[in-house]
C-alpha cells in the first residue's frame, strides 16, 4: 500500500464523505484510507474562509512505499528498588511521575489540593458564595492550574516530538477528542480535562503508582547536597530522588527552596489584566459574519511594540469562555480565562498583558525573594481594592482616555464587578504601554474598545526561575530536579509537560 500526502482547502461546514471524496479527486483514484496530519483555519479572506488540511492518503493505487509512524518516545523498562517523590500534579509533575512509573521506579505524586472532583466542588462554593478554599480553587489541585482554564495545547518549543505524541496519545487514551492530533490551536476543554485527569490517574495508579492528595510540601530534608526526604503536613516521606513541579503559583514553595539553598534569578515575565467582549463581535471582526458552519469561535492574537514603551499583547484567549477568579490564596484578587469543549458561551476574552523586566522598572537588580514580594502585594492590592473577590474593571475606552468608570455592566465572571480606575491601581509603567496597545488593538478589531477591562492578570508565568544544570539538576544538588511552569523554565500545558519528561528521563539516565 502507498503512500502521498496532499493539502486541501475545504469549506468549513464539510463532512466526512465529502472530504473523502475530495481526497480520491485529487489523486484519481477509487479506495483509500488517510489521517489528517494538520488542520488550520484561513480567514486571511473574509469572503473565502475555510480550512487548510494536510492529509496523508494510503491506498493501493498510490506507488511507493507506505506510511512510516513517526518516532515515539523510548522509556526503559526494568525492575528499581528506587524511591521517587514528584511534588506537584500539574502537566510537568504528572507526566515526569507517569515515565518514571513506567520506567520501573517506585513513585509517590503528592499534591497540596484535592482531587479533581473535590476540586470541582470547592469552586463551585467559591463563585457562588465568594467564600475561598485552599484545597479546591483554580490554581491548586489535581491536573494543576491548566484543568480550569481551556486546555490549551498549543506549543512553540522547538524538537519536541517524541516527548509531544506521548502527551497527546496519553491525553486521547485518556478521553481527549482525536481532533488534538492535528488541529493547528488544539484545546481539550475544562469539562473534558476533568475526566481526563481523573483517567490518567487511574492509569498511573494501575501502574503501581501512589498519590496522595491534600499534602502540602513544607521543607526538603537535605544532607551532603542530597535531598533525603520531603517534610509534609501530613508526615515525612524519604527518596532516593525528587522532581518538583509546584506551578507558578506556588510562592512558599519558592521562598521554602530558596531558603533550603536552591538557586533561583528573576526573569521577564507579564502582567496585565483581563478583556471581555460578546463573542458575535470577535466573530463578527474577524469572519465578517457572526457565525460560521463548522468552527466553534474567531480566535485572536495581538501584539504591539512601540520602543517608547513596553510590548504588549494578547495571552490565553478564551473563545466562547468565561472569566474565572483564579487566586491561589485568600488576601489576593487574580483573574483568568476558561472555555468548555464547544466554546459557545456568550463572550470571549483574553489577557491584555505587558512583558516585565523587574529590574528595570524598579531601577535596580531585584533578587528572587523581593520580585516575589513585589508581585504579592500588587495582588493583595486589587484585594483590598475590591474589599474581596470582585473584579476591579472599566471599559477598555475608559482606561485609554482615564476616565473614571461609574456602573457595572454585564459579563462572565461569577462573583460581580467593581467599577474602578484600573490604571491607577497598575504600576505606572505598565499602565502606560497598556493603554498604547489598546489604542493598537482597537484599530485591528473593529469595535475592540466597547469591550471591558478587569482585574489584575498575573499568572502568564513565574517572576523567576531555578538556576538548572546541565543535567537539568537543580544546581547543587545532586537529587533534586525543579520542573514546569513553577521552575520558570517552561510555559502552558505541552511545554510544561515535556519539561517534566525531560526531568524523568534524565533522572533515569543517571540512576542507570
Amino acid at each position: 500500500m502507498g503512500y502521498k500526502e496532499i493539502t486541501l482547502q475545504m469549506p468549513t461546514g464539510y463532512d466526512d464523505d465529502q472530504l473523502k471524496q475530495q481526497i480520491q479527486k485529487e489523486l484519481g483514484i477509487s479506495e483509500c484510507s488517510y489521517q489528517i496530519e494538520t488542520k488550520s483555519l484561513d480567514a486571511r479572506k473574509k469572503n473565502n474562509i475555510h480550512w487548510l488540511i494536510r492529509i496523508a492518503v494510503m491506498s493501493d493505487e498510490i506507488p511507493g512505499p507506505g506510511l512510516h509512524p513517526p518516532p515515539s518516545l523510548e522509556i526503559p523498562f526494568k525492575k528499581r528498588n528506587k524511591k521517587i517523590v514528584v511534588v506537584g500534579s500539574g502537566p510537568a509533575g504528572f507526566f515526569s511521575a507517569l515515565v518514571l512509573q513506567k520506567a520501573g521506579f517506585y513513585v509517590t505524586l503528592i499534591e497540596r489540593g484535592a482531587d479533581v472532583n473535590k476540586r470541582a466542588e470547592g469552586i463551585r462554593t467559591f463563585e457562588s458564595t465568594g467564600k475561598f478554599n485552599p484545597m479546591g480553587n483554580y490554581a491548586f489541585g489535581e491536573g494543576g492550574a491548566g484543568t480550569f482554564s481551556d486546555g490549551k495545547l498549543t506549543a512553540r518549543t522547538k524538537n519536541i516530538s517524541k516527548e509531544k505524541q506521548f502527551i497527546i496519545s496519553s491525553y486521547i487514551a485518556a478521553g481527549a477528542p482525536e481532533e488534538i492530533k492535528y488541529m493547528a490551536h488544539p484545546h481539550l476543554g475544562s469539562n473534558n480535562l476533568k475526566k481526563i485527569v481523573k483517567n490518567l490517574r487511574n492509569d498511573f495508579i494501575n501502574l503501581g503508582g501512589t498519590i496522595l492528595f491534600e499534602t502540602f510540601l513544607e521543607d526538603l530534608k537535605i544532607k551532603n547536597h542530597r535531598v533525603i526526604a520531603a517534610i509534609t503536613d501530613t508526615g515525612i516521606i524519604e527518596a532516593d530522588s525528587f522532581i518538583i513541579a509546584p506551578g507558578h503559583s506556588a510562592h512558599e514553595t519558592y521562598r521554602m527552596m530558596i531558603r533550603q539553598g536552591v538557586l533561583f534569578r528573576t526573569k521577564h515575565f507579564a502582567i496585565g489584566c483581563r478583556v471581555e467582549h460578546p463573542q458575535e463581535l470577535i466573530n463578527q471582526a474577524q469572519w465578517g459574519q457572526k457565525s460560521l458552519p463548522g468552527v466553534k469561535a474567531a480566535e485572536y492574537r495581538l501584539t504591539a511594540k512601540n520602543p517608547e514603551y513596553l510590548p504588549v499583547f494578547t495571552f490565553c484567549m478564551c473563545p466562547g469562555g468565561m472569566i474565572v477568579p483564579a487566586t491561589p490564596y485568600k488576601n489576593s484578587n487574580i483573574v483568568n480565562g476558561m472555555s468548555l469543549y464547544l466554546r459557545n458561551k456568550k463572550f470571549a476574552n483574553a489577557a491584555c498583558v505587558a512583558g516585565v523586566n523587574l529590574d528595570k522598572l524598579m531601577g535596580r537588580e531585584m533578587s528572587p525573594i523581593e520580585a516575589l514580594e513585589w508581585l504579592g502585594t500588587l495582588e493583595n492590592k486589587f484585594y483590598e481594592t475590591a474589599k474581596g473577590y470582585q473584579a476591579p474593571f472599566c471599559r477598555i475606552q475608559d482606561f485609554i482616555h482615564k476616565k473614571e468608570p461609574f456602573q457595572t455592566i454585564e459579563s462572565s465572571y461569577p462573583l460581580g464587578l467593581k467599577p474602578a480606575p484600573l490604571w491607577e491601581l497598575l504600576p505606572e509603567e505598565i499602565s502606560n504601554s497598556i493603554r498604547e496597545g489598546l489604542k493598537v488593538f482597537q484599530r485591528k478589531i473593529k469595535g475592540f474598545e466597547t469591550g471591558v477591562i478587569m482585574g489584575l492578570e498575573s499568572k502568564t508565568s513565574s517572576p523567576v526561575q531555578v538556576v538548572r544544570d546541565e543535567n537539568r539538576l537543580c544546581a547543587g544538588f545532586e537529587n533534586l530536579f525543579m520542573a514546569g511552569e513553577g521552575s520558570g523554565h517552561s510555559g502552558g500545558i505541552i511545554s510544561s509537560a515535556v519539561d517534566g519528561i525531560r526531568a524523568a528521563i534524565q533522572l533515569i539516565n543517571i540512576s542507570c
